[in-house]
């Protein structure tokens, strides 16, 4: 079992935890920021991590994996994987804050399903694919994430599993330290790789 320290570690040392000032998926701000793929980029330490989420889950006896697109597709292939299950993964309704299956993806009545997902901020993603995975007519037994960046604020209405809670502040916009400080604005996941020299 990963400790919430060893998936720090792993956050730290994959470079994945960032200072300054970051325009979040939620529309608030942030002086720190979980940058995922930078630690989805390597599998024995994604396997590693979505080990502990396959333990975890066995007693809740999941039938299939979903997640959200799209860091949400990498673990609920891998925890699908170890579970020996099938993986599916909700998309974005366009125009929507919604999710939908696609692509042929079909959940039977009352199929027992597992969703996981990377960090979790509001909760919104892994709401989202919770209210996918009962539109299809399934039932969700539990959800997992890496992350639990709201200190525990964050609350969904089954079983939730974070391998790592830590309270990040978010803010809005206008009551934002960095906007009011002046510090330039960075939109994670837009910005193009260095060019290796």
């Amino acid at each position: 079992m990963v400790t919430p320290r060893e998936v720090e570690r792993i956050f730290r040392e994959a470079g994945a935890f960032r200072e300054g000032h970051f325009f979040l998926a939620s529309g608030k701000h942030s002086s720190r920021y979980l940058e995922k793929f930078q630690v989805l980029q390597w599998p024995v330490r994604t396997a590693m991590l979505c080990a502990d989420i396959a333990d975890w889950a066995r007693s809740l006896a999941p039938r299939t994996v979903a997640g959200p697109t799209t860091g949400g597709i990498i673990l609920a292939h891998e925890v699908a994987r170890q579970l020996e299950l099938r993986a599916v993964y909700a998309e974005r309704i366009e125009g929507s804050r919604g999710r939908e299956f696609r692509r042929g993806f079909e959940l039977g009545s009352g199929e027992r399903v597992l969703v996981v997902d990377d960090i979790m901020t509001t909760g919104g993603s892994v709401q989202d694919t919770l209210d996918a995975v009962r539109s299809a007519g399934a039932q969700v037994v539990g959800a997992a994430v890496l992350v639990d960046r709201s200190g525990g604020a964050a609350t969904l209405d089954v079983p939730l599993h974070a391998l790592w809670t830590v309270d990040i502040p978010t803010y809005a916009p206008s009551g934002c330290p960095q906007c009011a400080a002046g510090v330039p604005l960075a939109k994670p996941g837009t910005t193009p790789a260095p060019v290796a020299r």
